[in-house]
């Protein structure tokens, strides 16, 4: 469990490297919107063929669909409750957009919306250490890979929003944690389950981190990089297939 977490954090600290960048340096918005892009490329290679080819290994087509379907739903309440509360442009670079992310209730909807974001993605590096004993190297760089542009766009829009460093490396810090806690958990409460129920987990990630690129990341990057952002997308589907393969 402690090396699940220890994974977990590796993956979710590339946010603290994304809030580094973004609280450091002055990078143009279309350099924000293709490194989403970028990341976005590298999560598809990653939930097409570790989640889901390895759930599909694991339980079959039924528990694949399944598991792609609940996990697609159980995001989209989510995101919809945190859109509610002024967090549905929460990977907007500019701070920008719909409900203030400056207020209260904006704030807090960030950071729950960072939190669903994330926690998905941390369970499924803790399920891939289920059996083998060695972390699935392709899916610790897919998170992490994805992660640095994702909190370098949240981070460029609380700063242009006039949040503070501390404020914003604060609330990456405890999505930090909370990833390192979801690898943790999603290691130890399914260590003794059935390849079935594996199966439908493994599913279940990688229906919700598909949602969240669909519903977040792609239409941010489109929006503030343009046409560019198909080509980019690819190039990092394309690294993190290579990886995989390697």
């Amino acid at each position: 469990m402690l090396m699940a977490a220890w994974w977990g954090f590796v993956a979710g600290a590339a946010l603290l490297v994304g809030a580094a960048l973004a609280t450091l340096l002055k990078i143009p918005i279309k350099v924000v919107g293709l490194t989403m892009a970028f990341g976005s490329g590298v999560l598809i290679s990653a939930l097409a063929f570790e989640l889901t080819s390895e759930a599909f290994d694991r339980g079959g087509g039924t528990a694949v669909l399944a598991g792609l379907a609940a996990g697609s739903l159980v995001f989209w309440i989510g995101d919809w409750w945190v859109d509610q509360r002024g967090g549905h442009r929460r990977k907007n670079p500019t701070g920008t957009g719909g409900g203030s992310s400056s207020n209260g209730a904006g704030a807090g909807a960030l950071v729950l919306g960072s939190l669903l974001d994330g926690i998905p993605e941390s369970a499924a590096i803790g399920v891939s250490l289920i059996g083998g004993g060695s972390v699935g190297v392709a899916v610790v760089a897919a998170v992490f890979l994805s992660n640095v542009p994702e909190g370098l766009s949240a981070s460029a829009g609380m700063k242009a929003a006039g949040h503070s460093h501390r404020y914003i490396f604060g609330v990456w810090a405890l999505v930090t944690a909370m990833s390192a806690l979801a690898a943790a958990l999603g290691f130890g409460l399914l260590a003794g389950a059935s390849p079935l129920v594996i199966a439908i987990i493994q599913a279940f990630a990688a229906g919700a981190i598909l949602t969240m690129l669909a519903d977040t990341m792609l239409p941010e990057s489109v929006e503030h990089a343009g046409s560019l952002v198909g080509m980019v997308t690819v190039v990092g589907f394309a690294a993190a297939f290579l990886l995989s393969m390697a």
